[in-house]
């Protein structure tokens, strides 16, 4: 682990359920609201069309609730993240306060890019997950807890079983998920060995 990046073994806060299966990055963020030089603000433009209609005004989506306006952990379906393969998906999540994410499945590239993030993508069987989302939507301010080491979500007093992919598991917790700040805390050893390579000139 280096000092630049924290080790993720864990991530705790209250839920908030967002159901169906095949959500898209552009339902996660709309294209239109990608024209922008940083990711800074893009956490009040996540999930924008379902959250509002064509006039603005707010639609009945949990995200709008005020009793999960803290939440920090979001409990998904199957095929979370799939489409197009755009960054913007998770930044905007992460900017609009979530932590973590348990679901019955992601698209690769979107686990990939929360990764990158330190964001946990972490899955469950449908009824798990189900169940999971039915306690949030009764309990809005209770606390679940995630363990990214022992691979267990528990909420409610109870513990259940998750899976966290071996390769994410290993980033987290020995906290080298963020590459480019690996390469940047060993900047030395990256450039001795672009010196020793004959085509790398200069």
């Amino acid at each position: 682990m280096t000092d630049e990046i924290p080790a993720i073994d864990s991530a705790s806060g209250t839920g908030v359920p967002i159901r169906g299966n095949d959500i898209d990055t552009d339902q996660i963020i709309p294209a239109r609201f990608m024209k922008v030089v940083t990711f800074d603000g893009l956490g009040e433009f996540a999930f924008f069309d379902k959250r509002y209609d064509e006039h603005d005004d707010p639609k009945d989506h949990p995200m709008n609730e005020p009793h999960f306006q803290e939440a920090s952990i979001m409990v998904v379906n199957a095929n979370f993240g799939c489409g197009s393969s755009r960054e913007h998906a998770p930044q905007a999540l992460m900017r609009w306060g979530i932590d973590a994410i348990i679901g019955e499945s992601f698209a690769e590239i979107f686990a990939g890019n929360c990764l990158a993030l330190g964001i946990p993508t972490v899955t469950a069987d449908h009824d798990t997950i189900v169940e999971l989302q039915d306690w949030v939507d009764e309990n809005p301010g209770a606390d679940i807890d995630v363990d990214v080491e022992n691979e267990t979500v528990t909420y409610d007093e109870k513990t259940v079983d998750v899976t966290v992919d071996d390769a994410q598991r290993k980033a987290l917790t020995e906290g080298v998920w963020d590459t480019t700040a690996l390469m940047k805390s060993n900047a030395d050893a990256v450039q001795d060995t672009a010196d020793s390579l004959p085509y790398v000139d200069g």
